[in-house]
């Protein structure tokens, strides 16, 4: 099965023909780091495109996303093995006291996508989580918050980083439905991020 095929099962969602097709692909003799950047970011890129052209909702994005990782398995082992780099280590979760968890998972796969190591917290994350995540090597902190009560909490986590001494270590990138531009700036983060397609954006552009 060649590459633009399993680029398209991506797009599609369709996990089973995605993982079927990238495992043709490595019996073949494509190299993984070939396939991850042909076949399954280029989909991801193209997906986000379509989203931020109002064509792909976050039901289709999702699914994209889960095609993708259900290929990206079958490449991790093969990817380790010949020492590709990650694009960056990214530490994701949602504040604490907030419990929501389907925006910060579809960023979390879509920066998979992209080629990120991605280190995902989980929910009702407390400020001292993502620093310890900061201590073992993360370049850029992700939080997400969907209440406005549990926004303070990125303050809090911010506040955490520089008692700690390492604020000047990571980028902080922050998102979710009640989170605003100007909040990110009031508190110190280094970047907003609307949705999942620009999130990935936002950190590589942290990061640059």
């Amino acid at each position: 099965m060649d590459l633009a095929t399993i680029y398209e099962y991506v797009i599609d969602g369709n996990a089973p023909q995605v993982q079927a097709g990238v495992q043709a692909a490595l019996t073949q003799g494509v190299a993984a780091d070939v396939i991850l950047n042909q076949a399954l970011i280029a989909a991801m890129n193209e997906v986000g495109r379509r989203f931020e052209e109002g064509e792909f909702f976050v039901p289709e994005m999702l699914v994209a996303a889960r095609a993708m990782q259900a290929g990206l398995s079958l490449l991790k082992p093969q990817l380790m093995e010949s020492g590709v780099k990650a694009a960056g280590t990214v530490a994701i979760g949602t504040v604490k006291g907030d419990l929501h968890d389907i925006g910060k998972n579809l960023v979390a796969m879509m920066l998979e996508g992209a080629g990120f190591e991605v280190q995902d917290l989980g929910v009702d994350v407390a400020p001292e989580a993502f620093v310890k995540a900061a201590q073992n090597g993360a370049q850029v902190i992700g939080m997400s918050a969907l209440l406005t009560t549990t926004m303070n909490n990125m303050k809090s986590t911010l506040q955490a980083l520089q008692e700690a001494g390492l604020r000047s270590q990571v980028k902080v990138v922050i998102g979710g439905a009640p989170v605003t531009d100007a909040f990110a700036q009031q508190i110190g983060a280094d970047a907003y991020a609307p949705d999942a397609s620009s999130a990935v954006r936002t950190v590589r552009g942290v990061l640059a």
